[in-house]
């Protein structure tokens, strides 16, 4: 939280745009969203917020009842919903599930993962019929989509729109590095960087509060524990590369 809070304090607080799941892996999933709320900062709902909102039992990211995924969910899913107090909640329920906003005479749409389902996982690889139906559930002409939830950043040009995924600041992108990502809109355009922080001391966190599925090992390997949800061209298993451990198979419904 600190690395991504100063980084932060170099704009103003409504630039700073949240994509939503603000919980999701971690061990201080209270104190995430108190710096969120206290910022101020722009906060479109993800699938966590809608499912902490009502009490949900589960994450709603719509994984194969029983896989490895929906237990290792379920884990820091019950711990975070432990902690959300009802003040939290009434403020998730009052986050919008998208915004638009202009930048440089575009029009910026941003939400969590799409806009047929908020928990859509659109990846890069994708086809381009998956992206031109999201844009046009948009119901509104827009340049840009700022998406989330995937956790790959990305951007790519498709449906006469720049798509962009800014990446997680919580988890690595499974490229065996330890540092996560942000996206970055100046000037220049968009650009996808780096963030280093203490991720021996965010695994040992969650070693500590019993989140021992496999997300806390990825904080130090930089590799998934659930690599099968990845579409086949995004898979180090594909490409010849020894994952850090043998991974089980995850489905979506």
């Amino acid at each position: 939280m600190q690395a991504l809070d100063q980084i932060a304090a170099e704009y103003p607080a409504k630039n700073v745009i949240c994509t939503g799941d603000i919980v999701a892996y971690c061990a201080d999933p209270a104190a995430c969203v108190a710096l969120i709320r206290t910022r101020g900062w722009t906060v479109v709902a993800g699938n966590c917020e809608r499912q902490l909102q009502v009490g949900a039992d589960d994450c709603g990211c719509g994984f194969e009842d029983g896989s490895v995924c929906d237990l290792v969910s379920r884990d820091w899913y019950a711990f975070a919903k432990a902690r959300i107090n009802s003040s939290d909640r009434a403020w998730m329920a009052a986050l919008p599930d998208g915004i638009i906003f202009e930048n440089r005479g575009q029009q910026h749409a941003v939400l969590h993962g799409g806009a047929t389902d908020l928990a859509a996982f659109i990846w890069p690889t994708s086809p381009a019929e998956v992206f031109e139906a999201e844009v046009a559930a948009i119901g509104t002409p827009v340049d840009v989509v700022i998406g989330g939830h995937c956790g790959i950043a990305f951007e790519k040009q498709v449906a006469g729109v720049t798509w962009l995924n800014a990446g997680v600041i919580g988890m690595p992108p499974h490229d065996g590095h330890q540092q996560t990502r942000y996206g970055r809109l100046s000037e220049s355009g968009f650009s996808v960087e780096i963030l280093d922080y203490d991720y021996q001391g965010a695994a040992a966190a969650m070693g500590n509060a019993g989140l021992t599925g496999g997300y806390d090992g990825a904080l130090v390997s930089g590799n998934w524990p659930s690599e099968q949800i990845l579409p086949l061209e995004l898979r180090k298993q594909s490409v010849g590369i020894e994952p850090h451990r043998r991974h089980k198979i995850c489905r979506l419904k």
